[in-house]
């Protein structure tokens, strides 16, 4: 205690954030001792009973039990009895909060504020026959399932050291695969369904030039089978596509053999391409975060929201999933929805994943993770509500489903769970060019087709993680930079990224995971 009696008192913004002015709590940005003397911006004091890690709560008055903790304005659990200055714990909040679902049945909610057509920023995409434009042009080797991914995996690696070289093809980004392990042991139905959506979507994805499709031959999830999914839309693919049957061509060997043979004849193809100067409004973000902390939901989703602002406001399409993180914040969103109807889809969003989960025995409470509760996520609400920030403010314009892309520019929800694997490939397989994923621990996914830019939602992690981490938004949480600057930062970031004048780290690193969610047995 002969440490902490000589602290002196300091302003709270010294050690803490309060974010909302209705709250009854302060995140702390770094370690505070006990006995730590901090001053309100009404000059009350606060003496802090505990030693609190960062990205956690103290309390800045007292929380009577049986009254809500509140951060974000909105309630984030009911106390137990809190003294003022002592640590949120679950020793003494439970998670309980109220959930009203009202919706106003004339809701009608105007556009965004759009950006006038020369404040409208560009990059270079490239710019594909039916119109969409991609910010990668990849050589895509598809396997219709597990029985032929060990192929799949083996041709673009291959292709790459043999064939494929960037100063003879400075046009193309690279020959990868998406190796799985789904297909013809399966249920009939939506498992097969959504399969074939997510496969289907990433060979016709403007970040693809062309495409290798290959099968075992005699599972249910076939080339023919494919063919039914990829062939038969509004729009034909025009695009090289060729198509290798392992057991009609003799094996594995002989099957490796003709995928690089036909890689070879498709890259000048695909090298033809060129970017050219495009409107930032034909980009399609996703946005994700995972690994998150305390800080996330005040620093790198709050940023990154305002990024979506500003590309939204340009005309732009913005994408955001996890279902699960929508939990108790769902009314929020709700009452974002352009329209009643819209709002109404929301709740039935997550009702149906609630629906799904127990199935499994799952209950959404128990989302956050052992390192988001290190970090200071002590329960779904308070994850969600600071993960929705990352959709930023304009209105919610539709709700689609697991991979489906969407028809409204603007802000989408789509259906999915939060696991990274599952719903950052969805989010690509729904038409994202481009995803930016915030991280408070420190993540390094990437994505086969579509860079994924990472936001740190500290300093800390991105000065410790600098190979894999992006930007950050870690000025925030010190009080040098604001949240408008980081977006508007992250933005100028995003451009260059999408124009292929930068990678992202992941990128860099070769991160090209692949996996999607298909156990689903109900549509919503």
């Amino acid at each position: 205690m002969a440490e902490n009696a000589t602290l002196s008192k300091a302003k709270i913004s010294d050690y803490a954030i309060i974010v909302n002015s209705d709250d009854n709590v302060a995140v702390v940005k770094a370690t505070i001792l006990t006995g730590t003397v901090v001053v309100l911006p009404n000059e009350d004091e606060i003496t802090i009973a505990d030693e609190v890690p960062p990205g956690h709560r103290f309390a800045i008055e007292e929380i009577p039990a049986g009254e809500f903790v509140v951060q974000y304005g909105q309630p984030i659990g009911t106390s137990l009895g809190i003294s003022k200055g002592e640590w949120v714990t679950h020793d003494n909040m439970t998670d309980d909060v109220p959930v009203v679902r009202d919706l106003p049945e004339d809701q009608e909610l105007p556009e965004p504020d759009y950006f006038p057509k020369d404040r409208i920023a560009t990059f270079e995409g490239y710019r594909r026959a039916d119109g969409r434009v991609g910010t990668r042009n990849f050589v895509l080797i598809v396997p219709t399932s597990m029985c032929a991914s060990h192929e799949a995996s083996q041709i673009s690696m291959m292709a790459e050291f043999i064939h494929y070289n960037r100063e003879k093809y400075p046009n193309v980004d690279g020959v990868v695969a998406i190796p799985h392990n789904k297909g013809c042991g399966c249920q009939d139905g939506s498992t097969l369904d959504v399969m074939m959506r997510v496969l289907s979507n990433y060979a016709d994805h403007p970040n693809v030039g062309g495409v290798v499709l290959i099968d075992l031959g005699c599972e249910k999830t076939n080339l023919s089978y494919v063919d039914k999914y990829l062939m038969n839309r509004e729009k034909p693919i025009d695009k090289p596509v060729f198509k290798i049957g392992i057991q009609e061509v003799g094996g594995t060997q002989e099957a490796i053999k003709k995928g690089l043979g036909y890689v070879a004849e498709m890259l000048p193809v695909v090298n033809d391409v060129k970017r050219e100067t495009v409107p930032i409004s034909e980009l399609i973000l996703g946005v994700k975060c995972g690994g998150s902390d305390g800080f996330s939901g005040i620093s790198a989703n709050p940023a990154l929201g305002h990024t979506a602002d500003l590309l939204v406001r340009s005309g732009g399409t913005v994408i955001l999933t996890e279902v699960p993180e929508f939990c108790g914040a769902e009314h929020i969103l709700a009452h974002r929805a352009r329209d009643f109807e819209t709002g109404k889809k929301i709740y039935a969003m997550v009702d149906w994943f609630k629906k799904y989960a127990s199935r499994f025995g799952a209950v959404l409470n128990e989302n956050p993770s052992t390192g988001n509760i290190k970090g200071g996520l002590l329960n779904i609400t308070i994850k969600s509500l600071g993960a929705i920030a990352k959709a930023g403010t304009t209105r919610i314009e539709d709700c689609i489903e697991y991979a489906e892309p969407p028809v409204r520019r603007g802000v989408n929800l789509m259906q999915g769970p939060g696991y990274d694997q599952e719903s950052t490939p969805a989010l690509v397989a729904a038409g994202a060019t481009a995803v930016i994923f915030t991280t408070g621990r420190g993540t390094t996914i990437g994505n086969a087709i579509a860079p994924v830019i990472k936001l740190a939602s500290n300093n800390p992690i991105f000065e410790r993680m600098s190979n894999d981490l992006d930007v950050s938004a870690g000025n925030i949480i010190e009080g040098t930079e604001s949240i408008e600057s980081v977006g508007e930062r992250l933005f100028e970031h995003l451009q260059k990224v999408a124009s292929g004048e930068i990678l992202a780290k992941a990128e860099e690193n070769k991160h090209r995971e692949f996996q999607f969610w298909a156990e689903q047995t109900v549509s919503l």
